[in-house]
């Protein structure tokens, strides 16, 4: 059995790796176009940065390494150019020497990832993608030559853009970020984002959202907002589209996203050939539909999944819930499933809670706020996604939902999770089970809560806001229009609230909702805004920079 894949990084390589541990007899047969195989490319951006210092800890193996302990025949300098699925055989240019030469096959994958949205380059202005060695090594030569205060115009908030913001500025330079959309991180929700570009201004880049290049000309940068930037080099992190030119020559199905269309073995609509990574349709955990999920670890996984198939294995993928994390300086924001917006946009019924919890006990030095979003379903309590920005324990907490939603556990279940706990990792009441406990308040109607977007029509409507904090808080900021009447003295100034519904908040939802469960005692219609003040600041603020930019 021959088998010959196409594209030496993640997907490819964990598919042939895994194939010689199933079969030794097996023969295997590797095409890469670049010079460089088995690299880690989320290291990249680490790399330009100065993080990581040693560019060879990157490349986790060389040809002769594979060749060595799996016995693999792995060509670099190789762009497979044809398929030709009749006769099963490829096409291949050798780069160096310009031979074409034809290779068979028993079977195929194809593992070519994806590549960037749109045509780079810019006269006069070095432009760069950060996908590869190469663009590193390019990026490392411009960042080293570039004069007194130099500055980069990096296009595209998502994450890789703010992993080579980051970076570029540890590297002591100016950076200009602009996003096409109305926020960076759009995966995220507009009230979660804000932490992450205050995080961003506060190290002195220039974030700029609903703008994209109009024109470049002599070396001069036109921006849709009117601005002109004479930047140094551009970084050009806009996105991908699946790479799918081989697939579609040879007549593969592709599907509805623009991705490579393929079963749950990763089989394509031929039989002999397979697909994986970046330019793959992947299966939505929660709509069951075809999506594509650009992720490492499911291009690895499902490289294995391969193998097993090929090798007679019974193995299946598993549908995608797109969990990701980035740091961006000291901020660190992560998400599994879908977002409010896309729940929305989907017309599926959701709840929202919010909560903002500290990383482990406050009595213990070093805890650091975080803020948790979780999206749930109102019928059947399951969770439909969540969102975490903070510092330290956001990686372990998103973790635990994306474990939750994977085993089937509910919302309200999160509250009854026996999580480990010592004051420096955690408190006894969990942020995980702060959620649970949430959850099922809201679910058996202990409580009622409406959001930060949803409060200017209660209040339009004719709901009273009641801020339960302090004086002090009250004074240190305040939503228009509240009326402070702190918690702890609510029960005895009752009758200083005015007739008709309340909206009751606090700083962060706690308070609120045990004002809101001394209120509803006492006869009053009474709903908690979710996430208190802290969470309508977020959101107002980010909603009032899009505002003004528009």
């Amino acid at each position: 059995m021959k088998t010959v894949i196409v594209g030496g990084v993640a997907g490819g390589m964990s598919a042939a790796t895994r194939l010689r541990r199933l079969d030794e007899s097996a023969e295997i047969v590797v095409f890469e176009r670049g010079p460089y195989v088995s690299y880690a490319n989320c290291g990249l951006p680490y790399f330009v940065g100065g993080v990581i210092r040693d560019r060879s800890s990157l490349l986790l193996q060389t040809p002769q390494s594979l060749a060595a302990r799996f016995r693999l025949d792995v060509r670099t300098g190789h762009e497979v150019l044809g398929i030709d699925p009749v006769a099963r055989t490829v096409s291949v240019l050798d780069v160096a020497d310009g031979e074409l030469m034809v290779e068979s096959y028993d079977e195929l994958i194809l593992a070519v990832g994806a590549s960037a949205r749109e045509a780079v380059g810019h006269p006069g202005i070095p432009t760069h993608t950060l996908r590869t060695v190469e663009d590193v090594d390019a990026i490392g030569v411009l960042v080293e030559a570039a004069a007194d205060n130099p500055s980069a115009l990096v296009v595209g908030g998502g994450f890789i853009g703010l992993e080579a913001v980051e970076n570029l500025v540890r590297r002591g330079i100016h950076v200009t970020l602009i996003q096409r959309g109305p926020q960076i991180l759009s995966p995220l929700d507009a009230e979660m984002v804000a932490p992450v570009e205050a995080q961003l201004r506060s190290h002195g880049v220039d974030v700029r959202t609903s703008v994209t290049i109009d024109t470049v000309e002599e070396g001069a940068v036109l921006l849709g907002d009117g601005s002109t930037l004479r930047p140094d080099f551009i970084i050009d992190a806009s996105g991908v589209v699946p790479s799918v030119d081989l697939a579609r020559a040879a007549g593969l199905r592709l599907g509805t996203t623009g991705g490579i269309a393929v079963d749950a073995d990763n089989r394509t609509s031929d039989p002999h050939i397979y697909a994986v990574g970046d330019g793959v349709e992947k299966i939505d955990a929660l709509s069951g539909e075809p999506a594509l999920v650009t992720m490492a670890g499911l291009a690895n996984r499902h490289g294995r999944t391969v193998a097993d198939v090929i090798a007679g294995r019974d193995e299946r993928n598993t549908p995608a819930l797109g969990t990701a994390i980035v740091k961006v300086f000291d901020a660190v924001a992560a998400k599994v499933g879908w977002s409010e917006r896309q729940l929305a946009s989907a017309g599926r019924e959701h709840r929202v809670i919010h909560t903002h919890p500290a990383s482990h006990a406050t009595y213990y030095p070093g805890a650091q706020s975080m803020s948790m979003k979780l999206l749930v379903d109102p019928v059947t309590d399951a969770i439909l996604g969540a969102q975490i920005v903070g510092g330290d324990g956001v990686d372990k907490r998103i973790d635990v939902i994306a474990v939750a939603m994977a085993g089937g556990i509910t919302a309200s279940g999160l509250a009854r999770l026996e999580l480990a706990y010592a004051p420096q990792f955690g408190s006894a009441k969990d942020p995980i089970n702060q959620l649970g406990y949430v959850a099922d308040n809201l679910r058996t109607g202990a409580t009622r809560a409406i959001q930060w977007h949803e409060l200017d029509a209660a209040i339009a409507a004719g709901a009273t806001l009641v801020d339960v904090r302090t004086p002090r808080e009250h004074a240190a900021g305040a939503i228009p229009g509240a009326v402070n009447l702190p918690v702890d003295d609510l029960r005895d100034r009752l009758g200083e609230l005015p007739d008709g519904p309340l909206v009751v908040h606090c700083q962060v939802g706690q308070r609120g909702h045990t004002a809101a469960r001394i209120l509803a005692q006492h006869g009053r219609d009474v709903v908690n805004l979710d996430g208190g003040y802290r969470t309508w600041a977020a959101g107002t603020s980010t909603r009032a920079r899009e505002t003004t930019r528009r």
